[in-house]
Parts: structure tokens; C-alpha cells; sequence
């Protein structure tokens, strides 16, 4: 447990999860740090906004750990609405999914943070009070992700274009990720060199691979593989 600032005020908290399981783990482990009050819980982002527009709760909180998939309203588009209409709320997405169409789309939509649900009870700690004071919360795979991506961008120039994709992909139903795991699939790249290259984890890779098979209605990697090298090949003519 981190050493609380017993001069400072104490951060306030509401937690946004479907699982309660979740919620009453968080709340536990925010109130043993003395400087964080958990003021409210919420199963999704319908039930956060009315909490924050309930009369019981007497003062707004400084913080909204939010979840990304939750029933009726999820994590981001309540994010869209925090940043709307309680701006004075930060949002720090807690969360198990590491992709970066997750990552990229809560950042657009006005979170302060990104953490996932294996970050240690300091970092959870830590992160809600950085951003109470108004700091961006971003580490491990999420903090990665972000410097590549802006060296990416850096690297080539103001508006960079994204990778080639098929002009049938669309039809095929792949999403930016799928085709980025596709891609080095076909290159021979094991699901470790992909989860490196491109700061997933492997189970999250797997998740991608198996997508593109039943998108792709192919039956294993090897077909995978053979089917982005006769794509690119009808490319390069």
C-alpha cells in the first residue's frame, strides 16, 4: 500500500463496473489507502449518470474508474458524456482489454487514463490521485502503445496513412487490428512476435487470429498465411 498525504484532501471516488465482485474488490482496496473515499458505485454508464444527477450524492467525485464493456451504456460512450456534461469528473478506464481500438477510442473520448485490471493496487491507488490533480494515467502495454504510435506517426510524417489494407476488406468484415495481425501471419511471425510487434498480449492475438479464421471461413494458420500471401500477391500486379 502506498503512503497516503494525510494533509492533502481526500479523493473522491465512484466505481463503474457491470461485476460486483469487481466494484467491492476496488472499493476495498481504495479505502485502505486513507486518502480515497469510494462515494458511489455503478453496473454501467447509465446507471453512473444517474447517480452523478442523484441528490444523494452530496458532492461530486473527482474520479470515475470506468469499465469499457458493460450492458446499455459502456465505458466510452460514458465517456463521452462525462466529458460533456461533469467535466470536473476525470475518467480513468480500468479494464482487461489491452487492444489498441480500445486504448485509442477511450482517449478520444476524454479519458485521463487507461489501466488494466493486472495493474498492482499502488498503481490503481496512485493513478486516482494523478488524476484528481489533473494528470494523464497511462502504463505498461497502454503507455507503450501510445510512444509507438506517436513515433509512428513522427516517424512519418503529420498524416500518416494507414497500412494497406484489401479494397475487399469490408467485405471480409477484418478490422484494422485483425489486418495488422494478418499481415504478419502471412510474414511467419508465432503469436509471441506478434504480441512484441504490436504490444498485445497473446492471448489477445489469439482472440484476433481465430476472428480472421471465421471471418475469412479458413481452418487454421497455415491457411491464414497462404491466404494473405496470394492476397498480396494479387496486389503487387
Amino acid at each position: 500500500m502506498s503512503q497516503p498525504n494525510h494533509g492533502a484532501k481526500r479523493v473522491r471516488v465512484i466505481l463503474v463496473d457491470d461485476h460486483r465482485i469487481v466494484r467491492r474488490g476496488l472499493a476495498r482496496l481504495l479505502a485502505a489507502e486513507g486518502d480515497i473515499e469510494v462515494v458511489g458505485e455503478a453496473e454501467d454508464g447509465v446507471a453512473a449518470l444517474a447517480l452523478l444527477g442523484s441528490p444523494d450524492l452530496t458532492e461530486p467525485p473527482h474520479v470515475a474508474l470506468v469499465d469499457v464493456h458493460m450492458p446499455r451504456m459502456d465505458g466510452t460512450e460514458l465517456l463521452g458524456h462525462l466529458a460533456e456534461c461533469h467535466p470536473g469528473v476525470a475518467a480513468v478506464v480500468l479494464t482487461s482489454f489491452d487492444e489498441d481500438e480500445h486504448l485509442f477510442a477511450c482517449l478520444r473520448a476524454g479519458a485521463k487514463g487507461y489501466l488494466l485490471k493486472d495493474a498492482e493496487p499502488e498503481e490503481v491507488a496512485e493513478s486516482v490521485r494523478r488524476a484528481a490533480r489533473g494528470e494523464s494515467v497511462l502504463l505498461g502495454h497502454a503507455a507503450e502503445r501510445m510512444i509507438a504510435n506517436l513515433a509512428g506517426a513522427a516517424s512519418s510524417g503529420p498524416t500518416p496513412e494507414p497500412a494497406p489494407a484489401s479494397p475487399q476488406s469490408d467485405s471480409h468484415g477484418l478490422t484494422d487490428r485483425e489486418w495488422d495481425v494478418v499481415r504478419l501471419i502471412g510474414t511467419g511471425a508465432s503469436n509471441r512476435e506478434v504480441a512484441r510487434t504490436l504490444f498485445l498480449s497473446e492471448g489477445t492475438v489469439r482472440n484476433h487470429v481465430t476472428n480472421a479464421l471465421r471471418k475469412l471461413d479458413l481452418r487454421d494458420r497455415t491457411a491464414l498465411a497462404l491466404w494473405f500471401t496470394s492476397w498480396e500477391s494479387g496486389q503487387q500486379r
